[in-house]
């Protein structure tokens, strides 16, 4: 006899839903993928500014992603290991960057780091510069990326057993030991993929860049520029190289923090 397959309602609409999301996503980034022709990508490729700018792209986000590694992972360790007054604020503080309108992000950086402020004069005097530099891209992206690494590092942190730092102190080992041969291994996966999450967020920004510094071009910019300027004829190419980019190092990173297997 032929089982009787029962009609799920919920089942079907998570279906619909599904399926729904996934052509939302993927249709318009398949459409402009296919679009342009291969003379249009390989004259793209040929441009030294297209190269120029998403290398510049590529670059900028990996120094935002590295200077959140290094500022980013003892703030985490010290909200996933502390409790003090205020941490709720100050963890909410670290997630501003990802609410603020981008456009807003960018003022904000140069009304800071303009010479009315102390703090932009003092910069001046150092010889360091904001405004149309890669240092002021750099700083842009780090500020909407660092909330993405210090997340993902954080939610590492936490799952592992506070009690295994506990033990390797008991035995004499220092805090910077500890850290190096306990924790760091076992939290390196959640540290790579917010280096991901980081840099990802780093490449894709524009809004906050095209205000600090509209030259250098990194790629959304010039990707813009072109669109205004010529339309989408020669702005997809540029859009499709950088896609291409994004994914060879998403899916590299990601084969990097896949668990090995283990032999029984």
């Amino acid at each position: 006899m032929k089982r009787l397959v029962r009609f799920d309602p919920f089942f079907q609409l998570t279906l619909v839903c599904s399926l729904t999301v996934a052509a939302f996503i993927l249709g318009p980034l398949v459409e402009m993928i296919l679009q342009p022709s291969w003379s249009g990508l390989r004259e793209a490729l040929s441009d030294k500014d297209v190269v120029a700018s998403i290398r510049l792209s590529v670059t900028t986000s990996g120094t935002a992603a590295l200077v959140s590694f290094l500022v980013g992972t003892p703030f985490a360790y010290l909200l996933a290991r502390k409790r003090f007054p205020g941490k709720k604020l100050l963890e909410s503080v670290v997630d501003l960057p990802i609410m603020i309108p981008h456009p807003v992000i960018g003022i904000a950086i140069l009304s800071l780091a303009g010479k009315n402020h102390w703090l932009g004069s003092f910069m001046q005097q150092l010889g360091i510069q904001l405004m149309g530099t890669v240092t002021g891209i750099v700083t842009v992206l780090t500020f909407v990326g660092l909330p993405f690494y210090v997340n993902t590092a954080k939610t590492g942190f936490e799952a592992i057993p506070s009690r295994l730092e506990k033990v390797s102190r008991s035995l004499g080992a220092s805090s910077w030991q500890t850290f190096f041969r306990v924790t760091l291994p076992l939290a390196w996966r959640s540290m790579l993929a917010g280096l991901i999450m980081c840099c990802a967020r780093a490449i894709s920004e524009f809004g906050a860049v095209i205000i600090v510094a509209y030259h250098p071009m990194i790629a959304p910019v010039m990707i813009y520029e072109r669109f205004t300027a010529y339309g989408l004829r020669y702005s997809q190419p540029v859009a499709v190289w950088l896609i291409a980019v994004c994914l060879a190092l998403f899916f590299l990173l990601r084969f990097v923090t896949l668990p090995r297997e283990t032999k029984a």
